[in-house]
C-alpha cells in the first residue's frame, strides 16, 4: 500500500475520547477538537517518517518496521511502540493503544482502540 504523500485529514470520530484515555491534559483536549492536521508521510524502505502539522505545532516521528521506537504525541510525552505492515496494512502496538492505518478506495483511514474507546481518522490525499 502507498501511504506516502501528504493527507489532509477531514473527519475525525470520537477524538475527544481517545485523547481522554491516553490521558492528554484538558488544555490540549479543547484546543486540538477544532483543528484538522496534515499528515506528511514519507518512506525509504522499511523506514518511515511520520509528520503531523497543525497550528498548534509539527510533531515529526520515524521509526522501522519491527522495531520498536518512541512516538512524540499531541502534548509532548513519549510513547513506545511497534509498527508492522500486514496485509497492506499499517499496525502500531503500544501499550495503551493499537492503530490500523489502511487504504479504502481515495482515503486514508486511521482506527485507533484504547481501552474500550474507538477512534476513527479520515484523510484524502492533498
Amino acid at each position: 500500500m502507498d501511504f506516502c504523500g501528504t493527507w489532509k485529514v477531514y473527519s475525525e470520530e470520537n477524538l475527544e475520547g481517545l485523547l481522554e484515555v491516553m490521558g492528554a491534559p484538558e488544555m490540549i483536549i479543547k484546543m486540538r477538537k477544532d483543528v484538522k492536521p496534515v499528515l506528511v508521510i514519507e518512506r525509504k524502505g522499511s523506514n518511515f517518517t511520520y509528520t503531523m502539522k497543525t497550528p498548534l505545532g509539527t510533531r515529526v516521528n520515524s521509526f522501522r518496521l519491527g522495531k520498536e521506537s518512541e512516538m512524540t504525541v499531541a502534548d509532548g510525552r513519549k510513547l513506545k511502540c511497534t509498527v508492522r505492515e500486514e496485509n497492506g496494512k499499517l499496525i502500531t502496538e503500544a501499550e495503551k493503544f493499537t492503530a490500523v492505518r489502511e487504504l479504502q478506495g481515495d482515503d486514508m483511514v486511521e482506527t485507533i482502540t484504547a481501552g474500550d474507546v474507538t477512534f476513527i481518522c479520515r484523510s484524502k490525499r492533498a
